[in-house]
């Protein structure tokens, strides 16, 4: 009776094992051990088991090595690509044909891969994600003083807040620095970046400084967004160079803040038949405002409105409006509009009083240098009297009487340009200019008291307190202040006495501030100092007190005795 099958055993496995063990170089422990790693032990489907090559010592060969037509009952098999060649080892899986390991290794030992202690680690290197990203300003941390990691560690979203809102307008020094964290070159946060880069644009053009906006937003690159480019697009329409965002706006269509910039750049490019088609569109379609529709027809066709009336103005519009209106002839005047509007009637295309205007204006915010505004001062003979005519015709006369060199004719112009500069509320920008000048000329009595307080306000004012004139009342604090060593004794008021614990030798910032420059949050506490000298201004002595010390405990030296001299100084602020 035959012996019965193994379950899961191919028929043609016993044969060739018995046939195999027969040979004389057989060794049964290590072919088994082999098997049973390579899997031989259990056939998974039913192709014939592994067949076992037939050794040359071998004695007698394998009956199915043996040459002759196959049996009848014996299917035959369908050749492969992979089949092997006369003499080669049988094997009815290919990886099976795999030579075996070195008979020095251990029988269960097959070529196992080395540990990973054993390779060579490669070498790592951590790199922060925030030096990732690439610092943007316009002004080098060199110049500034700044880290290009100011704002490290603070939350996007509070930084826009208080960039936003720190008041500055009644402090020129608080303008200054706050210029100076705007335009400085600084890394923006991991998270948030792009929000405090806006921030940045918006605070710029709530200054009225369009330049320094279209400059930093063509830094950062304005056609990466459609926010960038919107402010980048509002700058250049009112500096004048609308051109180049027309020609951006052409190339990617869909940064248009709106259908009417599209149809304005078609026309500025001088593409009119695409501007029509726009423009007949938005009339079908109502895409745009429809008095902004007739802005833009008589835009566009200017022939067929040459009688017309003039349209109403808008309160409040926006730069591209502001320059259709430019374009057809009805200039709006800007004294009513933000101040970045103010920045258009610095072109030639305005009369010499909206420019004075424009200037005083743009300077009173710390957003025009003063050599710019006397330029336009010196520029030709008043026109006039009364107003600003009058600011003109006494500057043009005391910087006469400066080349005169004569100290006669100084005292007699100098109170009355400074009582003209107190009127436009331009005095740093006025000691910046004549300061020096001022120093060289021998003065007495009140025209040299007058004089020394000017040059305090100048960036030199240390250099003045060293030669106080000998009947200045309140000489000995403010020329302390100026040297950064004002004291309790020297002090009438409570602004004084606030001002003197500022600068005492224990003073330090107050610990809510502190706590953030120990997490090496600067920026934000920089920020906060100012709100915090914006409301000590008002009358909050403890904050004034607070704010000066904070910037005297982060390097802001200069800043904290400019700010406390104008206090004293610029009475009517």
């Amino acid at each position: 009776m035959p012996t019965r099958q193994r379950r899961g055993e191919s028929a043609g496995a016993a044969p060739l094992m018995r046939s195999a063990c027969a040979g004389a170089a057989f060794r049964p422990n290590r072919l088994l051990k082999q098997m049973l790693v390579l899997g031989l032990g259990v056939a998974t489907s039913g192709l014939a088991a592994a067949a076992i090559a037939q050794t040359p010592a071998a004695p007698a060969a394998s009956p199915v090595a043996q040459s002759g037509p196959p049996s009848p009952a014996t299917p035959r098999e369908t050749p492969r690509s992979g089949a092997a060649k006369p003499g080669d080892p049988l094997a009815a899986i290919d990886w099976l044909a795999t030579p075996a390991p070195d008979a020095g290794l251990p029988g269960t030992v097959l070529l196992e891969p080395p540990v990973a202690g054993s390779a060579r680690r490669p070498e790592v290197t951590v790199t922060p994600l925030a030096s990732l990203v690439a610092p943007i300003g316009l002004v080098k941390p060199a110049s500034t003083g700044l880290p290009v990691d100011l704002w490290r560690g603070s939350n996007a979203e509070a930084l826009a807040t208080l960039l936003a809102s720190v008041p500055v307008r009644k402090s020129p020094a608080m303008q200054s620095l706050m210029f100076t964290l705007l335009l400085s070159e600084t890394r923006p946060p991991v998270e948030g970046g792009e929000r405090l880069l806006l921030a940045r644009l918006d605070r710029l053009m709530d200054l009225g400084a369009p330049d320094p906006a279209q400059a930093l937003a063509e830094q950062a690159g304005p056609t990466r967004s459609k926010a960038r480019f919107k402010r980048w697009f509002d700058a250049t329409l009112l500096t004048g160079d609308e051109q180049q965002a027309c020609s951006a706006l052409q190339d990617r269509p869909h940064l248009a803040p709106d259908y009417a910039s599209r149809i304005f750049c078609a026309a500025r490019l001088g593409d009119w038949p695409t501007a029509a088609l726009l423009l007949e569109a938005a009339h079908a379609l109502d895409l745009v405002d429809s008095r902004q529709l007739d802005l833009l027809d008589r835009f566009l066709n200017p022939d067929v409105f040459e009688d017309a009336p003039p349209l109403r103005a808008p309160k409040s519009p926006d730069p591209l409006t502001f320059r259709l209106y430019e374009t057809i002839g009805e200039r709006r005047p800007t004294s009513n509009l933000p101040r970045a509007f103010a920045a258009a009637d610095l072109r030639d295309i305005a009369g010499w009083k909206a420019q004075l205007e424009a200037a005083e204006r743009l300077t009173r915010i710390g957003a025009l240098n003063p050599n710019h505004l006397l330029g336009l001062y010196t520029e030709r003979s008043p026109a006039a009297s009364g107003g600003i005519w009058d600011r003109v015709a006494a500057l043009q006369r005391f910087e006469t009487a400066l080349e005169t060199g004569s100290a006669e004719a100084v005292s007699k112009t100098l109170p009355k340009v400074w009582r003209a500069m107190q009127t436009a509320q331009i005095e740093t920008a006025f000691a910046d200019l004549f300061a020096d000048q001022l120093a060289r000329i021998p003065l007495d009595g009140q025209a040299a008291n007058l004089a020394w307080r000017i040059r305090l306000l100048a960036p030199t004012y240390e250099t003045a307190s060293h030669s106080p004139p000998p009947s200045q009342g309140r000489s000995a604090f403010v020329a302390a202040v100026a040297q950064g060593v004002p004291t309790q004794e020297l002090a009438r008021n409570g602004v004084e006495q606030a001002i003197a614990a500022a600068f005492a030798a224990d003073s330090a910032a107050p610990r809510k501030l502190q706590r953030l420059l120990d997490n090496g949050q600067l920026g934000e506490s920089i920020l906060r100092a100012m709100q915090l000298f914006a409301q000590g201004a008002d009358g909050n002595l403890g904050d004034l007190t607070d704010a000066l010390a904070t910037f005297r405990a982060v390097g802001l030296e200069d800043t904290a005795r400019r700010a406390a001299l104008q206090l004293l100084l610029l009475d009517h602020r």
